[in-house]
């Protein structure tokens, strides 16, 4: 059955994340429920299922609306099932929550903390405001140093869009596509499989995967099996392995926020608004389809100095 859930996962062109996701909590129910088959069951174990992650496993909204898609998708596209009780369960409501945002002076201690690799990743990270699934999947045609632009291709989403080359890298970027190339060359002449290409272009062009256009950006230093075909080939850097990378930057940068990589997207956006981008412009930067949740970073204008002053400050400051 779970073989059933990921093979109708890849005919909906989900994403890999959306398919690990769905077969865990697919997973998790049956476990929950002592193996019984999903058919055997109903709303009701459902229900109880999604009641035993809110009370006893306490977890957060977004995770719970995770699970109940994931069961959701098992009983109406794998089990071809739409019944009555599939409507009737409630929606947990996710929050709105402001973003953590790094300052400047931050970022540049966070930055120069790092170095190699995870230094320009970072930088990248901050000087677009890509997401790091985005900046890891960048392939060298991605980079066009002409036209300072960066192109990113299926983004979330599946959309594509393109944002500035900060001039400042580009430096770095072609010293690094210069140990690019030589990792390229040395899988070429080893006969290693070409790169993973996006849904069927390996076979619409064999040998575009072998070519260096298609080459990642941040290649991985060894090669691993791809999780759906099984080939073995090189992958690009695991974003496990630059998050650890970033937690260390930040502990020794003495920085008590809860920042993570994605902090360099909010801090990109943040530090934007407040220099007078306008939001429209922000917002086809970060590609999200809706205004309002790039209006979330509009809360920086509202605190500071660009904000109203407390009424301490006007008692007892000169």
């Amino acid at each position: 059955m779970l073989d059933q859930v990921r093979r109708q996962v890849r005919v909906l062109h989900y994403s890999l994340r959306t398919e690990q996701a769905y077969v865990y909590w697919c997973k998790a129910f049956i476990r929950f429920h002592e193996l019984r088959h999903p058919l055997q069951m109903g709303g009701d174990e459902v229900s109880a299922f999604l009641s035993h992650l809110a009370v006893e496993r306490q977890v957060a909204p977004s995770t719970h609306r995770q699970a109940l898609s994931a069961l959701l998708f098992l009983y109406g596209k794998v089990l071809g099932q739409q019944l009555p009780w599939m409507d009737d369960i409630g929606r947990p409501v996710p929050k709105r929550r402001l973003p953590v945002v790094l300052s400047r002076d931050e970022v540049g201690e966070v930055l120069n903390r790092l170095t190699g690799t995870h230094q320009l990743l970072a930088q990248l990270l901050y000087g677009t405001g890509l997401r790091i699934s985005e900046a890891l999947q960048l392939r060298v045609k991605d980079l066009d140093f002409g036209q300072g632009a960066l192109y990113v291709r299926s983004g979330k989403g599946d959309k594509d869009r393109v944002v500035m080359l900060p001039k400042v890298l580009v430096p770095g970027l072609r010293q690094q596509l210069a140990e690019v190339r030589e990792i390229w060359l040395s899988d070429v002449s080893a006969g290693q499989a070409g790169v993973e290409m996006p849904h069927a272009l390996d076979r619409k062009y064999p040998r575009a995967g072998q070519s260096l256009a298609w080459f990642w950006v941040f290649p991985q230093d060894h090669h691993s099996v791809d999780p759906r075909s099984g080939v073995v080939r090189r992958h690009h850097l695991y974003d496990q392995t630059f998050q650890r990378a970033f937690k260390r930057a930040l502990t020794a940068s003495n920085i008590a926020k809860a920042a993570t990589p994605h902090t360099l997207r909010h801090s990109f956006a943040t530090h934007l608004l407040q220099s007078g981008s306008d939001i429209r412009t922000v917002q086809e930067l970060l590609g999200h389809a809706d205004v309002a949740t790039t209006m979330i970073y509009t809360h920086v204008l509202k605190v500071g100095g660009a904000g109203a002053r407390s009424p301490l400050d006007s008692l007892m400051l000169p």
